[in-house]
């Protein structure tokens, strides 16, 4: 037994969620309302999580099918492994781009999570660098070795910090817009612009937590830079190159939607149904394919470049788009010449 002083509070085995339904909230499902709200909660987990009598909904315990009004305020909490367990290192293997004894460039593979969270507790890619490194510096938010992440569901480079003085001086980096980024996307429709600049705010969606939203007069969230180029045209969808001059959630994902270019097979922003092209049954069985093919957002990070923290020498790093995104623009360059 732990001495009692040293004991946790019961609470910390649990995480704590509390939203207030907008003015504009139709009436909802309160299991539906959460998964809108939560990422990574499973309809399961928030089931049980009623059972347990852990929803609330103006401070009283309600049942999973209650329908949330504006103006509600829901609390939900969540059953988690405690801190300690999170953090564990696990031999996934890693590609490793470049490593030295201050950083490493990792190739991150679409389908892995960056960090232990919500509903992910093992098999993320800290998980896999604290087997690889045995020491490694934490962020602020106590987020070993990392200065900047990219979604779960997006392939490519990322820079991690091994000391405490790479972490200082590349996190700076990425604060000032000096570090470069570049990425490709395949977007629904045919771009008007050959290059552009995307610009407008991103906050969340408060309708859907989920989700970035775009609010170009400023009035809400952070400021977030985009500039794109087209790549190639395919009829229906365009192969893009955007350069990041800001690092915000969802960045190109929420701003390449504000503009009416949704990515491909992006289905938290609408991507993974059909938006362009023609209503023959043909069409539909082969966009389908194309989702097949590429199960995820068509987003890769493809380019990063920094200057090193301790020799000031400026590194930058390339890697090829993945197979799975590259069978789908093939897919779809095969389908532009023959639909002329």
């Amino acid at each position: 037994m732990e001495p009692l002083d040293r004991q946790r509070p019961e609470d910390e085995l649990f995480e704590h969620y509390k939203f207030v339904a907008s003015k504009g909230q139709e009436p909802l499902r309160v299991d539906k309302f959460l998964m809108n709200f939560i990422e990574y909660a499973t309809r399961n987990k928030i089931q049980q999580a009623a059972k347990n009598g852990h929803i609330w909904v103006n401070d009283a315990i309600v049942k999973q099918n209650y329908k949330v009004k504006a103006g509600d305020e829901v609390k939900v909490r969540f059953e988690h492994p405690p801190h300690e367990f999170l953090l564990v290192p696990e031999a996934i293997s890693l590609d490793i781009v470049y490593e030295d004894a201050q950083l490493l460039v990792v190739n991150k593979p679409a389908g892995m999570v960056v960090h232990p969270g919500h509903g992910n507790y093992s098999g993320t890619l800290i998980n896999a660098l604290l087997h690889h490194i045995k020491d490694l510096p934490v962020n602020s938010n106590e987020r070993p070795g990392l200065v900047h992440r990219i979604d779960k569901d997006t392939s490519g480079l990322l820079v991690v910090a091994k000391t405490e003085t790479a972490m200082t001086h590349l996190a700076k980096q990425f604060f000032d817009k000096s570090s470069e980024r570049e990425y490709v996307a395949l977007v629904w429709g045919n771009m008007e612009s050959d290059s552009g600049t995307i610009e407008g705010n991103i906050a969340r969606n408060p309708k859907n937590r989920l989700q970035m939203q775009v609010f170009p007069e400023g009035e809400e969230g952070k400021e977030a830079i985009t500039h794109y180029k087209v790549l190639e045209r395919l009829g229906y969808v365009t192969l893009v190159g955007c350069k990041l001059e800001t690092g915000r959630t969802h960045q190109i994902r929420a701003h390449m939607k504000y503009i009416g270019h949704t990515l491909f097979n992006d289905e938290r922003y609408g991507g993974d149904k059909i938006l362009k092209g023609t209503t023959f049954t043909k069409y539909k069985q082969f966009v389908e394919n194309a989702f097949k093919v590429l199960p995820r957002q068509a987003l890769h990070a493809k380019t990063l470049g920094f200057e090193h923290p301790v020799t000031g020498t400026q590194m930058r790093f390339d890697s090829e788009i993945p197979k799975d995104m590259d069978d789908c623009i093939e897919k779809w360059r095969e389908y532009a010449k023959h639909s002329h």
